[in-house]
Protein backbone atom coordinates (compact mmCIF):
# COMPACT_ATOMS: atom_id res chain seq x y z
CA UNK A 1 0.00 0.00 0.00
CA UNK A 2 1.48 3.24 -1.19
CA UNK A 3 2.08 6.00 1.79
CA UNK A 4 0.09 9.09 1.36
CA UNK A 5 2.93 12.34 0.42
CA UNK A 6 3.02 15.00 1.99
CA UNK A 7 1.42 17.59 0.35
CA UNK A 8 -1.36 15.41 -1.22
CA UNK A 9 -4.88 14.81 -1.00
CA UNK A 10 -4.75 14.55 2.84
CA UNK A 11 -3.04 17.92 3.30
CA UNK A 12 -5.34 19.35 0.88
CA UNK A 13 -8.79 18.50 2.65
CA UNK A 14 -7.27 19.13 6.03
CA UNK A 15 -7.70 22.81 5.98
CA UNK A 16 -11.11 22.76 4.92
CA UNK A 17 -12.13 20.69 8.42
CA UNK A 18 -11.02 23.75 10.36
CA UNK A 19 -14.01 25.92 11.93
CA UNK A 20 -14.06 29.61 10.45
CA UNK A 21 -12.38 32.01 13.16
CA UNK A 22 -15.26 34.22 13.96
CA UNK A 23 -13.86 37.72 13.72
CA UNK A 24 -13.78 40.22 16.72
CA UNK A 25 -16.71 42.98 15.85
CA UNK A 26 -15.82 46.18 14.59
CA UNK A 27 -15.67 49.67 15.52
CA UNK A 28 -18.99 50.47 13.72
CA UNK A 29 -21.20 48.52 16.05
CA UNK A 30 -19.72 50.77 18.91
CA UNK A 31 -20.23 53.69 16.71
CA UNK A 32 -23.78 52.64 15.32
CA UNK A 33 -24.74 52.40 19.61
CA UNK A 34 -22.94 55.66 20.58
CA UNK A 35 -25.17 57.42 17.68
CA UNK A 36 -28.20 56.00 18.62
CA UNK A 37 -27.51 56.60 22.58
CA UNK A 38 -25.64 59.83 22.29
CA UNK A 39 -28.93 61.87 22.16
CA UNK A 40 -30.77 60.59 24.78
CA UNK A 41 -27.58 60.73 27.19
CA UNK A 42 -26.87 63.84 26.28
CA UNK A 43 -30.61 64.85 27.19
CA UNK A 44 -30.37 63.02 30.10
CA UNK A 45 -27.12 65.15 31.36
CA UNK A 46 -28.54 67.99 30.77
CA UNK A 47 -31.79 68.65 31.88
CA UNK A 48 -31.90 65.79 34.55
CA UNK A 49 -28.29 64.89 35.98
CA UNK A 50 -26.78 68.45 35.88
CA UNK A 51 -30.01 70.03 37.50
CA UNK A 52 -29.91 67.76 40.16
CA UNK A 53 -26.36 68.22 41.29
CA UNK A 54 -26.33 71.66 40.63
CA UNK A 55 -29.69 72.03 43.10
CA UNK A 56 -28.22 69.47 45.55
CA UNK A 57 -24.90 71.93 45.71
CA UNK A 58 -27.08 74.98 45.72
CA UNK A 59 -28.55 73.79 48.68
CA UNK A 60 -25.33 73.76 50.43
CA UNK A 61 -25.06 77.36 49.80
CA UNK A 62 -26.84 80.64 50.53
CA UNK A 63 -27.97 80.77 47.21
CA UNK A 64 -29.48 84.37 46.33
CA UNK A 65 -30.64 84.63 42.96
CA UNK A 66 -29.62 81.48 42.63
CA UNK A 67 -25.40 82.11 42.43
CA UNK A 68 -22.83 80.31 44.66
CA UNK A 69 -22.33 82.96 47.13
CA UNK A 70 -21.98 81.75 50.79
CA UNK A 71 -21.18 77.97 52.04
CA UNK A 72 -23.75 77.66 54.95
CA UNK A 73 -23.93 73.82 54.93
CA UNK A 74 -26.44 72.36 56.75
CA UNK A 75 -28.15 75.29 58.21
CA UNK A 76 -30.83 75.44 55.31
CA UNK A 77 -32.06 71.81 56.43
CA UNK A 78 -32.04 72.39 60.31
CA UNK A 79 -33.92 75.27 59.80
CA UNK A 80 -36.15 73.62 57.99
CA UNK A 81 -36.87 71.08 59.79
CA UNK A 82 -36.59 72.51 63.27
CA UNK A 83 -37.00 76.33 62.69
CA UNK A 84 -40.02 76.49 60.36
CA UNK A 85 -43.31 75.58 61.61
CA UNK A 86 -44.52 76.39 58.18
CA UNK A 87 -42.54 73.28 57.01
CA UNK A 88 -42.96 71.10 59.97
CA UNK A 89 -44.66 71.58 63.24
CA UNK A 90 -43.96 68.90 65.55
CA UNK A 91 -45.03 71.00 68.60
CA UNK A 92 -48.45 69.61 68.87
CA UNK A 93 -50.02 67.13 67.96
CA UNK A 94 -52.00 66.56 65.35
CA UNK A 95 -48.27 67.95 64.14
CA UNK A 96 -48.64 70.84 61.25
CA UNK A 97 -46.70 72.09 57.98
CA UNK A 98 -46.09 71.11 54.44
CA UNK A 99 -44.81 67.78 55.35
CA UNK A 100 -47.43 66.86 57.79
CA UNK A 101 -50.32 68.10 54.86
CA UNK A 102 -48.00 65.75 52.30
CA UNK A 103 -48.83 62.78 54.35
CA UNK A 104 -52.40 63.67 55.19
CA UNK A 105 -52.61 63.95 51.05
CA UNK A 106 -50.65 60.80 50.79
CA UNK A 107 -53.09 58.54 53.37
CA UNK A 108 -56.33 59.98 52.43
CA UNK A 109 -55.91 61.07 48.91
CA UNK A 110 -53.74 57.58 47.90
CA UNK A 111 -56.51 55.12 49.82
CA UNK A 112 -59.96 57.03 48.94
CA UNK A 113 -59.17 57.50 45.08
CA UNK A 114 -58.12 53.59 44.91
CA UNK A 115 -60.99 52.42 47.20
CA UNK A 116 -63.52 54.25 44.70
CA UNK A 117 -61.98 53.43 41.26
CA UNK A 118 -61.66 49.42 42.23
CA UNK A 119 -65.49 49.73 43.18
CA UNK A 120 -66.88 51.93 40.15
CA UNK A 121 -64.90 48.90 38.16
CA UNK A 122 -66.47 46.31 39.52
CA UNK A 123 -69.50 47.67 39.51
CA UNK A 124 -69.02 48.81 35.48
CA UNK A 125 -67.73 45.69 34.83
CA UNK A 126 -71.53 44.38 35.38
CA UNK A 127 -73.71 46.47 33.20
CA UNK A 128 -73.74 46.61 29.31
CA UNK A 129 -72.57 50.23 29.11
CA UNK A 130 -69.50 50.18 31.25
CA UNK A 131 -67.80 52.40 28.69
CA UNK A 132 -70.36 55.09 29.20
CA UNK A 133 -69.52 55.17 32.52
CA UNK A 134 -65.58 54.93 32.24
CA UNK A 135 -65.82 57.58 29.88
CA UNK A 136 -67.76 59.76 32.70
CA UNK A 137 -65.25 58.93 35.42
CA UNK A 138 -62.45 59.29 33.48
CA UNK A 139 -63.84 62.87 31.83
CA UNK A 140 -61.90 64.81 34.72
CA UNK A 141 -58.48 63.67 33.95
CA UNK A 142 -59.32 65.39 30.35
CA UNK A 143 -59.08 68.75 32.42
CA UNK A 144 -55.98 70.40 33.29
CA UNK A 145 -55.62 71.11 36.31
CA UNK A 146 -56.05 74.94 36.84
CA UNK A 147 -59.17 74.47 35.25
CA UNK A 148 -60.01 72.30 37.73
CA UNK A 149 -58.96 73.86 40.85
CA UNK A 150 -60.97 77.04 39.30
CA UNK A 151 -63.82 74.65 38.80
CA UNK A 152 -63.54 73.74 42.11
CA UNK A 153 -62.96 77.24 43.74
CA UNK A 154 -66.35 77.92 42.15
CA UNK A 155 -67.82 74.72 43.83
CA UNK A 156 -66.41 75.99 47.52
CA UNK A 157 -67.00 79.62 47.22
CA UNK A 158 -68.53 80.63 51.03
CA UNK A 159 -71.95 82.45 48.64
CA UNK A 160 -74.51 79.97 48.25
CA UNK A 161 -75.37 82.34 44.60
CA UNK A 162 -72.14 81.12 43.73
CA UNK A 163 -71.10 77.96 45.69
CA UNK A 164 -72.70 74.43 44.66
CA UNK A 165 -71.39 73.14 47.59
CA UNK A 166 -72.81 75.76 50.14
CA UNK A 167 -75.63 75.93 47.91
CA UNK A 168 -76.79 72.49 48.59
CA UNK A 169 -76.46 72.31 52.07
CA UNK A 170 -78.52 76.22 52.21
CA UNK A 171 -81.32 74.27 53.91
CA UNK A 172 -79.05 73.00 57.14
CA UNK A 173 -76.75 75.74 57.55
CA UNK A 174 -77.72 79.55 58.59
CA UNK A 175 -74.72 81.07 56.54
CA UNK A 176 -72.19 79.64 54.13
CA UNK A 177 -69.08 77.86 55.12
CA UNK A 178 -65.97 78.69 53.84
CA UNK A 179 -64.65 75.59 52.83
CA UNK A 180 -60.93 77.19 51.62
CA UNK A 181 -60.66 79.70 54.02
CA UNK A 182 -61.19 77.72 57.57
CA UNK A 183 -58.01 75.85 58.66
CA UNK A 184 -59.61 72.93 60.53
CA UNK A 185 -61.05 72.17 56.69
CA UNK A 186 -59.66 73.65 53.94
CA UNK A 187 -56.68 70.10 53.55
CA UNK A 188 -59.67 67.99 53.14
CA UNK A 189 -61.81 70.26 50.70
CA UNK A 190 -58.14 70.54 48.81
CA UNK A 191 -58.17 66.85 48.83
CA UNK A 192 -61.59 66.53 47.96
CA UNK A 193 -60.94 68.22 44.70
CA UNK A 194 -57.78 66.17 44.07
CA UNK A 195 -59.79 62.87 44.17
CA UNK A 196 -62.27 64.15 42.21
CA UNK A 197 -59.70 64.53 39.34
CA UNK A 198 -57.93 61.14 40.16
CA UNK A 199 -60.54 58.57 40.40
CA UNK A 200 -61.44 58.05 36.14
CA UNK A 201 -57.73 57.36 36.05
CA UNK A 202 -57.41 54.89 38.39
CA UNK A 203 -61.02 53.39 37.46
CA UNK A 204 -59.47 52.60 33.66
CA UNK A 205 -56.49 51.19 35.43
CA UNK A 206 -58.02 49.10 37.52
CA UNK A 207 -60.88 48.19 34.71
CA UNK A 208 -57.99 46.89 32.59
CA UNK A 209 -56.39 44.90 35.31
CA UNK A 210 -60.06 43.03 36.34
CA UNK A 211 -60.06 42.13 32.71
CA UNK A 212 -57.10 39.80 33.30
CA UNK A 213 -58.52 37.91 35.80
CA UNK A 214 -60.34 34.43 34.65
CA UNK A 215 -63.79 34.38 34.94
CA UNK A 216 -63.73 30.44 35.41
CA UNK A 217 -61.96 31.56 39.04
CA UNK A 218 -64.73 34.04 40.19
CA UNK A 219 -67.30 31.49 38.64
CA UNK A 220 -66.32 28.83 40.44
CA UNK A 221 -66.13 30.61 43.50
CA UNK A 222 -69.66 31.53 43.32
CA UNK A 223 -71.01 28.02 42.86
CA UNK A 224 -68.52 27.08 45.78
CA UNK A 225 -71.09 29.43 48.09
CA UNK A 226 -68.93 32.43 48.19
CA UNK A 227 -70.22 35.81 48.96
CA UNK A 228 -69.76 38.67 46.28
CA UNK A 229 -67.96 39.99 49.26
CA UNK A 230 -65.68 36.75 50.23
CA UNK A 231 -65.11 36.68 46.15
CA UNK A 232 -64.14 40.91 46.53
CA UNK A 233 -61.85 40.36 49.37
CA UNK A 234 -60.83 37.46 49.05
CA UNK A 235 -60.49 36.58 45.47
CA UNK A 236 -60.48 40.45 43.29
CA UNK A 237 -57.87 42.18 45.55
CA UNK A 238 -55.10 39.65 46.24
CA UNK A 239 -54.94 38.98 42.04
CA UNK A 240 -55.14 42.73 40.98
CA UNK A 241 -52.76 43.58 44.14
CA UNK A 242 -49.95 44.47 41.60
CA UNK A 243 -51.60 46.77 39.59
CA UNK A 244 -52.67 48.54 42.86
CA UNK A 245 -49.51 48.76 43.77
CA UNK A 246 -48.19 50.42 41.01
CA UNK A 247 -50.84 52.81 40.86
CA UNK A 248 -50.37 53.79 44.29
CA UNK A 249 -47.14 54.37 43.57
CA UNK A 250 -48.33 56.56 41.07
CA UNK A 251 -50.22 58.40 43.25
CA UNK A 252 -47.77 59.36 45.57
CA UNK A 253 -45.79 60.67 43.20
CA UNK A 254 -48.05 63.25 42.56
CA UNK A 255 -48.49 63.94 45.94
CA UNK A 256 -44.76 64.53 46.57
CA UNK A 257 -44.90 67.00 43.40
CA UNK A 258 -48.30 68.19 44.24
CA UNK A 259 -48.30 72.22 43.77
CA UNK A 260 -50.85 73.69 40.50
CA UNK A 261 -53.98 72.73 42.58
CA UNK A 262 -52.54 74.24 45.89
CA UNK A 263 -51.33 77.38 43.88
CA UNK A 264 -54.74 78.12 42.16
CA UNK A 265 -57.37 77.36 44.77
CA UNK A 266 -55.28 78.65 47.98
CA UNK A 267 -51.83 79.61 47.51
CA UNK A 268 -50.80 77.98 50.39
CA UNK A 269 -53.48 79.63 52.85
CA UNK A 270 -54.99 80.41 55.17
CA UNK A 271 -51.94 81.69 56.01
CA UNK A 272 -50.00 79.10 55.28
CA UNK A 273 -52.01 75.96 56.28
CA UNK A 274 -52.21 74.19 52.93
CA UNK A 275 -48.77 74.37 51.68
CA UNK A 276 -47.20 71.35 50.75
CA UNK A 277 -43.57 70.39 50.02
CA UNK A 278 -43.59 71.40 46.06
CA UNK A 279 -44.93 74.44 47.16
CA UNK A 280 -42.67 75.71 49.70
CA UNK A 281 -40.17 75.03 47.29
CA UNK A 282 -41.93 77.77 44.76
CA UNK A 283 -42.55 80.32 47.45
CA UNK A 284 -38.78 79.98 48.86
CA UNK A 285 -37.39 80.13 45.86
CA UNK A 286 -38.76 82.53 43.45
CA UNK A 287 -41.32 85.06 45.52
CA UNK A 288 -39.19 84.73 48.58
CA UNK A 289 -35.21 84.68 46.35
CA UNK A 290 -33.62 82.41 48.75
CA UNK A 291 -32.95 80.00 46.09
CA UNK A 292 -30.12 78.00 48.51
CA UNK A 293 -33.15 77.23 50.71
CA UNK A 294 -35.90 76.13 48.20
CA UNK A 295 -33.15 73.90 46.70
CA UNK A 296 -33.06 72.05 50.03
CA UNK A 297 -36.91 71.54 49.84
CA UNK A 298 -35.95 70.22 46.36
CA UNK A 299 -33.42 67.64 48.04
CA UNK A 300 -35.47 66.68 50.49
CA UNK A 301 -38.36 65.85 47.96
CA UNK A 302 -36.04 64.11 46.11
CA UNK A 303 -35.27 61.99 49.07
CA UNK A 304 -38.87 61.35 50.00
CA UNK A 305 -39.63 60.33 46.35
CA UNK A 306 -36.38 57.63 45.94
CA UNK A 307 -37.76 55.01 48.36
CA UNK A 308 -41.26 55.09 46.80
CA UNK A 309 -39.25 54.76 43.36
CA UNK A 310 -36.76 51.92 45.09
CA UNK A 311 -39.70 50.16 46.06
CA UNK A 312 -41.61 50.26 42.65
CA UNK A 313 -38.61 48.52 40.30
CA UNK A 314 -37.88 46.10 43.04
CA UNK A 315 -41.62 45.02 42.71
CA UNK A 316 -41.77 45.09 38.64
CA UNK A 317 -38.68 42.70 38.84
CA UNK A 318 -40.12 40.67 41.57
CA UNK A 319 -42.39 37.55 40.13
CA UNK A 320 -45.24 37.68 42.93
CA UNK A 321 -48.49 38.94 42.56
CA UNK A 322 -49.42 39.11 46.16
Amino acid sequence: MEATQPGGIDAMVEPTLKAPVAKPPGRRNDRSTLLFLGPAGLLLAVFLVYPAIYTILLSFNRGRRGEFTEWVGLDHYISLLTGDKSFLDLTQFPPEGAIWNNVLWAVFYTSIVIFIGLVVAVLASRVRYESVIKAVVFLPMAIAATALAIIWNFVYAPDANIGLLNAILAPVTERGISWLGNPSLVNAALIGAGIWGSVGFATVILSAALKSIPSEILEAARVDGASERQVFFGIIIPMVSLPISVLAVTLLVNVVKLFDLIYVMTNGGPGTKSRVIAFTMYFESIPGGQFGRGAAVAVIMLILLIPIMAYNIRRFRSSRVT
